[in-house]
């Protein structure tokens, strides 16, 4: 089994932060960010799907490292969020980086709570996708700038 924790990661300002986990590596960020724009069909949400909210860190800004992640679920009833469905995929290439984000949090079905992720400088693109007891799957991408 890989394990996908780094303990030490310096911050922008060369600081070291200790026990902080690295979500994506710098590669594979700069590798996503210079590789061309992917086409991909537009589809229409499925009706009720679960809906995935951002609570933090505010899109409207740029944010930190490392960063608080709060996610949450909410399901149509009478279905529930299968909180094992649960999967992050980074970049253009979708790399699966679900286990990195488990090894600090835990998924519910109300959300997800990362209370510290270390991510490089730069702008992310994670897909986050979840399904609920009756099979339908909801999605949401989630964008960001690391300063």
């Amino acid at each position: 089994m890989k394990i996908f924790i780094v303990y030490f990661w310096l911050s922008f300002s060369g600081a070291i932060l200790a026990a902080q986990p690295l979500l994506v590596t710098l590669e594979e960020m700069q590798e996503s960010n210079k590789a061309p724009l992917q086409i991909s069909s537009k589809s229409s949400p499925v009706k009720d799907a679960p809906v995935i909210e951002i609570v933090t860190p505010r899109l409207l800004d740029s944010v930190g490292s490392p960063t608080r992640i709060e996610l949450t679920f909410q399901s149509t009833a009478p279905s529930n969020v299968k909180p094992e469905s649960f999967k992050a995929l980074y970049g253009t290439f979708q790399i699966d980086i679900t286990k990195r984000l488990l090894s600090v949090a835990k998924v519910t079905e109300t959300g997800v709570l990362v209370q510290q992720a270390s991510l490089p400088k730069g702008q992310h693109k994670i897909l986050l996708v979840i399904e609920d007891s009756v099979g339908r799957s909801g999605s949401r991408v989630f964008e960001f700038a690391v300063n």
